[in-house]
């Protein structure tokens, strides 16, 4: 069984060599990129050929067209910033010639300011990343995409390494961009005005759900600081919210 790797990059130039050097054992290696400024198709040519542009930001629309384009009987799905090891890709391998599941979710070991956080809501945090191509019906959300298959799902016991939260900046930049979406997705379906209670209330609960229920406390200073990001991402979150509820830009015009 053919297996081809699908990477979807936005200026990725620092983790993109690492992602690709691995993924020596597949049949191909797919990449779709969102129009990145800096030197991530420039790098990635070094180890692939299959290079493709677009300009969507929609995480589930992307993922099929990188589908749409593979020739394998399996979809790997993989991001820049997540690494495998020797034991993961032999579970691969096993899991693409046995067929018993049409595909599989793997657990995701979260770093985030240098340390594996086990806690706070982080970890298995499992993702869908191989399909059999054959069995995929198609990617659905913006954001948070899900696929839909014919058959049922397996689950890896090997995790993938996921290099997220690296510092500061880069969480930012991500925070402000997904922020913004998840707020315009928010617009459409939610009718509760924003207001000051409301805020109070729902940062008051993503810190308390994070680190006391989901016992971030126990992941140390790391835990306490990934908490406090947590809310300040819904603080984002709702602020563009209450922007798009209030016209804000068009009165400041």
């Amino acid at each position: 069984m053919k297996i081809s790797a699908l990477i979807l990059t936005n200026n990725e130039e620092i983790m993109i060599s690492d992602c690709l050097k691995q993924l020596d054992f597949v049949d191909e290696i797919i990449l779709l990129d969102q129009n990145s400024a800096d030197k991530t198709q420039e790098i990635a040519k070094r180890y692939t050929k299959r290079i493709y542009t677009t300009k969507s930001e929609a995480f589930d629309k992307n993922r099929n067209i990188l589908a749409s384009l593979a020739k394998g009987d399996w979809l790997f799905y993989i991001d820049a910033d997540e690494r495998i090891d020797q034991s993961l890709i032999k579970e691969i391998r096993e899991a693409t010639n046995k067929n018993h599941y049409m595909a599989y979710y793997f657990p995701r070991k979260n770093i985030i300011f240098g340390k594996w956080l086990k806690h706070g809501g982080w970890w298995p945090d499992y993702v869908p990343r191989l399909i059999r191509r054959s069995q995929l019906i198609n990617w659905e959300g913006k954001v948070h995409e899900t696929p839909k298959i014919q058959g049922q799902f397996g689950h890896f016991k090997s995790p993938l390494i996921h290099l997220t939260g690296r510092n500061l900046s880069q969480m930012l930049k991500k925070s402000i961009k997904w922020a913004k979406i998840e707020a315009e997705l928010y617009y459409k379906t939610y009718c509760t005005k924003v207001s000051a209670l409301k805020v109070s209330k729902a940062l008051f609960f993503e810190f308390f759900k994070r680190y006391f229920i989901k016992m971030g406390f126990l992941d140390g200073q790391a835990g306490l600081l990934e908490s406090i990001y947590q809310t300040f991402h819904q603080a984002i979150v709702l602020v563009y919210l209450w922007e798009l509820q209030n016209n804000a830009q068009k009165k400041i015009k």
